[in-house]
């Protein structure tokens, strides 16, 4: 007699990732998780900035990606649950990113990833890819090519906190390259977090000269406006 087996999963409880209560089954209480900054309707649909439409920067200086998908806006609290994964290694939030930027590129045509690539210096630092970690869940679930070395961040750039953007767009010059893995596909590029852009537009520019047919970036979460003044990332 053939028996039918049931398996039950079951939910683990432990201390939401920002406010520290009782949390089952998920990264974020329910409190927390509503209080998280959302990217609003209204945005650029370039670059996913605030906006009423296409922002007066993007169509003064046409970024290289085609459009910006993101999940939230980087402020309080989300700024913190970003810098915990980071800076802080919490490398089981990844998934949670992942998956809050799921329904954001449900209408995305890309046909192959690229995770935003380190020098191998910072990588040495740091110990891992913040962008390579949040990628990996979002490919598998579109089922397309994760390409982790395809680009390559070639030179060392120092930090781009407190550089104007014409300053963020000197010290990124020639910082990436791209092999041909890329020719004929639509490119997503994936972030973190998206600052003035400079970075995933040298990136872009980069990816359609080894041949990609179009590009787009995919980022957890946009800055609410262009940001000049010291700040902890660099995108």
């Amino acid at each position: 007699m053939n028996k039918c087996v049931h398996f039950v999963q079951v939910q683990t409880s432990h201390a939401c990732a920002l406010c520290g209560a009782r949390s089952v089954g998920e990264v974020l209480c329910p409190s927390c998780h509503a209080d998280l900054p959302r990217l609003p309707a209204a945005h650029c649909p370039c670059c996913a900035i605030p906006a009423a439409a296409v922002c007066a920067h993007c169509q003064r200086h046409p970024p290289a990606f085609k459009q910006t998908s993101a999940a939230f806006l980087y402020a309080y609290p989300l700024d913190g649950l970003i810098q915990q994964f980071k800076y802080g290694k919490a490398l089981h939030l990844a998934p949670f990113f992942a998956n809050a930027l799921t329904p954001c590129i449900k209408d995305s045509t890309a046909t192959a990833l690229i995770p935003m690539p380190l020098h191998p210096k910072r990588l040495a630092e740091r110990g891992f890819n913040q962008a390579v970690e949040i990628a990996r869940p979002l490919a598998r679930q579109r089922g397309i090519p994760l390409l982790i070395d395809a680009a390559q961040r070639t030179r060392h750039t120092p930090s781009q906190a407190g550089l104007t953007h014409a300053d963020r767009l000197t010290n990124l010059e020639d910082a990436f390259t791209c092999d041909a893995r890329v020719a004929g596909h639509h490119i997503a590029l994936l972030d973190d977090v998206m600052t003035t852009g400079a970075s995933l537009n040298t990136l872009a520019k980069a990816v359609i000269a080894a041949g990609a047919v179009s590009v787009e970036a995919w980022v957890v979460a946009r800055t609410p406006a262009l940001t000049t003044g010291p700040t902890r990332l660099n995108t």
